[in-house]
């Protein structure tokens, strides 16, 4: 009986056994089976698995291919790049440290995920149990879905949850492809997502150029990024120590030979850092320009204050006329969706060559930082009005101090914790460490907010921006000092009274009205009349041949005022206007009146390079290009971009002004250039400084680039208390000069001091039946102009 009821229970057993097997087969088929419906957890449709990154940087690309930032959605500045654009080393790393049977598995190892079940269970040792393909499910999909309710369930299964991913990413997707999307996915810290980035932040190439040490280096920090993180000096040997892991991983795997992992883990560990910062980096202030205009909505008349409508004329006009104004708003993708700058992955190759803009930024630096910025601070040191004109009453520079403490953003944060008025004031006057611009670096202070927006009230500002006037390729654009500081562009935004450069303007509506250089008036006081019948006499600098007669061409070489009044008033203020308008392309708003002979008109740097175009191209205006074409993430070109050009002035008259443009450089107030400056290309150019020496101005052109400069302070009433400095022949035009001299001297660029303009030999002789002056060749040595005009 014993051994009968043996064998029942052993039956039993046996049955249960097959029951229970089969029960839990079954269960984890139905378990599973629920995951992939999604009925358990969240699971991707197939549709975000056909597509499962589908959020990529725009990258902006130099004229001479080199990345000069992204525009990126948060900090998922992550650039697409395909597979076969990266280095084996960079694959061959990925697989040795993470997976090594990456290509035998479909999604799981069942090897690896046992080896870390005993070790976990039996060992008390953790090891990683993931393939490549898990962690490409946990990257992308574990934070995605709706979590209202399945937050602890999704915790709960959470590796399950990715098993069944992994499994469907290897339905979907080669294995190629998979490794595509991890690199593609890490985030490496920094804003660094993704390898492309990575690659480029940590050591400045792109992905196919990096080296073995290099890419163990960043495979390294696949395992934890912030612990393996290379930057901080304090975590460099932990680094060092996680790359060799990695190098003899790809050893054991047979990557590599012995040999050559030991020279290589022999090797320092070299960083070329670069920070990913719209703040930061080449050409900040054009890339912020480009960005507000890629993503322009159509003007709506309603979003405008009443008195900026004319910025409303300006923006719909853009809308219509310029391919670039609103162009995310203005093109569909193929899905009939708008573009988004920040997760399309586009590229956008501009016209801005990266060695002119370093150039250009150098040049700045050089001038307003090195020279021109401690002047004025000599020049302020002791004025209680400081950085303020000295003819400013003590109550008007209150006014004007607690009119720029009420825009700072302390200012507005106690406003709205409910400080009173008193406690703000005290607040404002109570020394506290902050950290101020310096040319020579951010610099670690101890100030009162209130003596903080002195001193940087005190800093001088400018803009540069130079152009091919033959392409209308924009080369450099330098829209302030620095951008993480002062924010407020100089080239584009800002418009500021332009002074004497308006003259070229004036003087080439003479030329087309009959005049020649050589026409002569009497050199006396200028009296004109408005509409209301109101006389205006402008006052002159120039204090020389009075009551004689002059050329004006004599008069535009000289700046001189008398002439252009005369001009004035023998073309009067509505045709010049119109002429401003219509054909150089500024905007509104522009007063008909006597005075805009002398330039008391505001207009941005971009305009006025626009319109100096004309003198440099045969009277043939260009508006200034910044972007050649635009692709898609896949490298199709969706939009390609031309020169938009407007005839201004017959070929008679542009040529005419040419001749005496060229003679405002080599006999006038930009002999600077000649002398101080050494630059002896042929050029033609006009100074200009406006009142009390609010605004310096220099424009200037050679037969393939046009600039222009304009230095001045962030209120007009900073400025230099004399002409030694404060004008714009010393304060703007040597920037112009600095930027020539490194462009001509950088035989790659193409630009040469010896090219010369081509004038017709029809138009050789500007003044017509006048005989061309001088009589005898200028003496251009740089000792004589420099003693003539400086």
């Amino acid at each position: 009986m014993a051994k009968k009821k043996s064998n029942f229970s052993a039956k039993k057993i046996l049955k249960w056994f097959w029951i229970s097997f089969v029960g839990v087969i079954v269960f984890l088929f139905l378990f599973f089976m629920m995951i992939a419906h999604g009925w358990i957890g969240y699971m991707p449709t197939i549709e975000e698995l056909a597509n499962p990154i589908d959020k990529y940087a725009t990258q902006i690309v130099s004229a001479d291919n080199q990345i000069m930032g992204t525009y990126s959605q948060s900090k998922e500045n992550r650039i697409y790049v395909d597979y076969q654009e990266l280095s084996p080393s960079i694959i061959n790393a990925l697989i040795a440290t993470e997976d090594a049977r990456f290509n035998d598995h479909s999604g799981i190892d069942a090897y690896a995920l046992v080896r870390a079940v005993v070790k976990s269970l039996f060992m008390g040792k953790t090891s990683g149990g993931s393939t490549i393909t898990q962690q490409l499910a946990k990257q992308i999909y574990s934070n995605r879905g709706d979590r209202k309710a399945g937050n602890l369930v999704e915790r709960l299964f959470q590796k399950p949850i990715e098993w069944v991913i992994a499994v469907q990413l290897e339905r979907y997707y080669t294995k190629e492809e998979i490794i595509d999307m991890y690199l593609k996915q890490f985030d490496f810290l920094y804003n660094a997502v993704g390898i492309k980035t990575a690659c480029w932040v940590y050591f400045g190439k792109q992905p196919k150029d990096i080296s073995t040490e290099e890419a163990a280096t960043l495979i390294g920090m696949c395992q934890n990024p912030s612990y393996y993180n290379p930057v901080p000096k304090k975590k460099q040997e932990r680094t060092l120590g996680r790359r060799n892991v990695v190098l003899d991983l790809m050893r054991d795997n047979g990557y590599l030979s012995t040999t050559t992992c030991d020279s290589l883990k022999a090797l320092p560990m070299k960083l070329n850092f670069h920070k990913v910062d719209h703040k930061e980096g080449i050409a900040p202030y054009f890339r912020e320009y480009l960005r507000l205009a890629l993503t322009a909505k159509k003007p709506n008349k309603s979003n405008y204050p009443e008195w900026n409508k004319y910025q409303y004329t300006k923006d719909s006009l853009a809308w219509i006329n310029n391919p670039l104004y609103g162009f995310c708003n203005k093109n569909k993708k193929s899905d009939g969706s708008n573009y988004n700058l920040y997760i399309d992955g586009l590229k956008i190759y501009t016209t801005i060559d990266s060695r002119m803009q370093n150039y250009a930024e150098q040049a700045v630096a050089e001038h307003v930082g090195d020279f021109l910025q401690p002047a004025f601070f000599r020049e302020k040191a002791k004025s209680s009005t400081a950085p303020y004109s000295r003819n400013l009453s003590k109550k008007d520079l209150e006014k004007i101090l607690s009119r720029a403490m009420k825009q700072t953003e302390r200012y507005r944060l106690m406003k709205q914790a409910g400080a009173s008025d008193t406690e703000i004031e005290k607040a404002f006057h109570t020394p506290a460490e902050m950290q101020i611009f310096s040319w020579q670096g951010a610099k670690d202070t101890i100030l009162t907010p209130m003596d903080s927006i002195r001193y940087m009230k005190s800093i001088l500002r400018t803009g540069f921006m130079v152009m091919d006037p033959r392409s209308a390729s924009v080369k450099a654009y330098v829209g302030g000092v620095d951008y993480k500081y002062f924010q407020y562009d100089m080239v584009t935004v800002g418009r500021r009274q332009v002074g004497s450069t308006i003259k070229p303007f004036l003087y080439s509506l003479a030329m087309e009205s009959g005049f020649t250089p050589c026409n002569e008036m009497l050199h006396v006081e200028q009296t004109l009349y408005d509409d209301l019948g109101r006389p205006y006499t402008p006052k002159n600098t120039v204090h020389i041949l009075e009551n004689e007669m002059v050329t004006l061409r004599w008069g535009l070489q000289q700046s001189d005022n008398w002439v252009s009044a005369y001009l004035m008033k023998e073309l009067s203020p509505r045709a010049f206007k119109r002429k401003l308008i219509e054909a150089y392309g500024f905007s509104e708003p522009i007063d008909a009146v006597p005075s805009l002979c002398l330039g008391p008109c505001e207009v941005s740097i971009e305009e006025m390079v626009s319109g100096y175009s004309v003198f440099a191209n045969g009277g043939m205006r260009v508006d200034p290009m910044y972007v050649t074409r635009i692709e898609d993430k896949n490298g199709n070109v969706i939009a390609t971009f031309s020169p938009q050009m407007h005839q201004v002035l017959s070929e008679d008259a542009s040529y005419k002004m040419l001749s005496m443009l060229r003679g405002v450089m080599d006999g006038g107030t930009g002999g600077g250039m000649r002398g101080r400056q050494g630059v002896m290309a042929p050029m033609g150019g006009k100074t200009g400084t406006t009142q009390r020496n609010s605004d310096c101005w220099f424009m200037g052109f050679t037969p393939s680039l046009v600039g222009g400069c304009w230095v001045g302070g962030d209120d007009r009433d900073i400025h230099f208390n004399s002409m030694n400095e404060g004008q714009g022949a010393r304060a703007a035009l040597p920037v112009m000069g600095i930027f020539l001299k490194k462009v001509f001297a950088d035989e790659t660029l193409g630009y040469s001091s010896s090219q010369s303009f081509v004038v017709p030999e029809k138009y050789g002789n500007p003044c017509s039946n006048y005989e061309e002056l001088p009589a005898e060749p200028f003496d251009l040595s740089p000792a004589v102009l420099d003693d003539l005009f400086n």
